[in-house]
């Protein structure tokens, strides 16, 4: 019998695929080991499909005792990888000879875990994580595994066989039957979108190319407002399933698609989590820090204003990335 672990990650959608490699490190350095993820139910589709992690334990603290679910059994090691109150909350119910948290600790987390610093040649939100993976591995006195960089398949995301089933339904009541690209216009921040102009002027240089567009995204106001703009201006209307996946089907889709575009938002993150191809659109955040993980030369970058990043090399990424 391997060693427990226990990860708390609640939220968000991009967050919680960032932090995937996680588990598939401490599998890596103990395949025996059984990791008991801590998941909002609204994004615990991401963590139901990692391989990586053979239980899900659904919780969502709020400010009053009597939300604070203890999560059962002893643990080696409890691992807070959100820094915050509602993440802090299960790492410090736990029963745990080991707590370690996220280097940037909030609303005092830092009571209930003690922050891993990064290493210093770790840029990337995903290589940061790993870093408190890699000192509960140190601390437990085992080899460290490779770097998620390095490693075949670090985020071991895969689909469920009844999602893709539903997925495909979904895709051919819209007419898509052949190759397709998903594309996300829109973002939780107004500043990580780009003009709805240039994304119909995508749709539509795919089009020329025979590749068809699958819009996609959550159910919020600015999500649909955001859709809506791209399909109006559109010459050749692209496909519409916005708000129409669960996050579970969300995934099942995108490992469908043969690209992505988007900004820094959860779908990017989902298709790298994939290991399919995802041209990014940065600048308010930046790419080494929060591409899609390993792709950062698929990335477009302005820091003034995503409104500056021109169409044609953005639709030239995608026909490379299809090739």
């Amino acid at each position: 019998m391997g060693p427990r672990f226990l990860i708390s990650r609640l939220s968000s959608l991009g967050d919680v695929a960032c932090t995937l490699p996680v588990a598939g490190t401490l599998k890596a350095a103990f395949p025996e080991s059984e990791i008991v993820w801590v998941a909002d139910p609204r994004f615990s589709g991401v963590v139901e499909c990692c391989t990586s992690v053979d239980r899900v334990f659904l919780a969502k603290p709020g400010l009053h005792p009597n939300t604070w679910p203890p999560v059962e059994g002893d643990f080696d090691a409890a691992l807070d990888l959100q820094g915050l109150l509602k993440s802090a909350i299960p790492i410090g119910r736990a029963k745990s000879k080991l707590k370690l948290g996220y280097h940037w600790q909030r609303e005092g987390a830092w009571l209930f875990s003690n922050p891993v610093v990064p290493d210093p040649t770790s840029y990337h939100i995903v290589d940061q994580y790993v870093d408190v993976a890699r000192a509960a591995i140190s601390e437990l006195g085992a080899n460290l595994p490779m770097s998620p960089a390095s490693a075949p398949n670090p985020f071991a995301l895969r689909p469920k066989d009844e999602d893709l089933a539903s997925v495909r339904a979904k895709l051919a009541e819209v007419g898509i039957s052949g190759r397709f690209v998903a594309m996300n216009a829109g973002a939780g921040w107004a500043t990580k979108r780009w003009p709805a102009t240039f994304f119909a002027e995508a749709v539509d240089a795919l089009a020329q190319i025979g590749v068809q567009t699958v819009l996609l995204g959550g159910k919020a106001p600015a999500d649909r407002e955001a859709a809506d703009a791209v399909a109006m201006a559109s010459k050749n209307k692209p496909a519409d399933l916005l708000g129409k996946t669960s996050v579970r089907e969300l995934i099942a889709l995108l490992s469908l698609a043969d690209a992505h575009l988007g900004g820094d938002t959860g779908s990017t993150h989902l298709m790298a989590a994939l290991g399919k191809p995802a041209v990014g659109l940065y600048s308010i955040t930046r790419p080494k820090r929060s591409c899609p993980y390993g792709q950062i030369d698929r990335c477009h970058y302005n820091p003034h204003s995503l409104a500056n990043i021109a169409v044609a090399p953005v639709v030239e990424s995608l026909k490379e990335a299809l090739q």
